[in-house]
């Protein structure tokens, strides 16, 4: 397996790729971004506009290595890229999509086909009438707390828990 630390300078190498394309294609220069692995759970990244900020998921990226920088990093970055250059306008709308095909030359994909498992929290089982559900750490202890009732999408019946799953 390949280090966190090498990983993480690939990333950067990718990113400064990205931006040069960007800045060729639209004769600016783009501001590089602030890196942070600090992203938890099963999104693999996510840009923050007014920080110019990519942060990404440590784990997915260690698993995934080099398809994870070839999909997930110009993702971010041709976020960062339509907000310098186009303001504030649809996440994933026709300039992200521009950006991501005609400027970067990566295919406008909206969420990673990664291997979840690893990064999956504890999951609770729930039944309605018609199937089990499986509801996250966050909704189970909002249902303890009593402040929060799921219902089911087909039966609209109101889900009762019935125990841990077993992932």
């Amino acid at each position: 397996m390949i280090s966190i630390r090498h990983l993480k300078m690939q990333v950067q190498r990718q990113i400064k790729r990205d931006l040069d394309k960007a800045s060729c294609y639209f004769n600016k220069n783009f501001l590089l971004p602030t890196v942070n692995y600090d992203v938890k759970g099963m999104k693999a990244g996510v840009a923050y506009l007014q920080q110019n900020e990519i942060r990404l998921n440590p784990i997915l990226l260690q698993e995934n290595g080099e398809t994870f920088i070839q999909q997930v990093v110009p993702h971010e970055l041709a976020h960062l890229v339509v907000y310098q250059q186009f303001g504030r306008v649809q996440p994933h709308g026709k300039e992200w999509k521009m950006v991501m095909e005609t400027v970067l030359g990566v295919p406008a994909e909206t969420y990673h086909c990664f291997d979840t498992a690893s990064v999956q929290g504890e999951r609770f089982n729930y039944r309605c009438e018609c199937q089990t559900h499986q509801l996250s750490v966050r909704r189970h202890n909002a249902i303890l707390r009593q402040n929060r009732q799921y219902l089911c999408r087909k039966c609209k019946k109101v889900l009762v828990f019935v125990g841990l799953s077993s992932k």
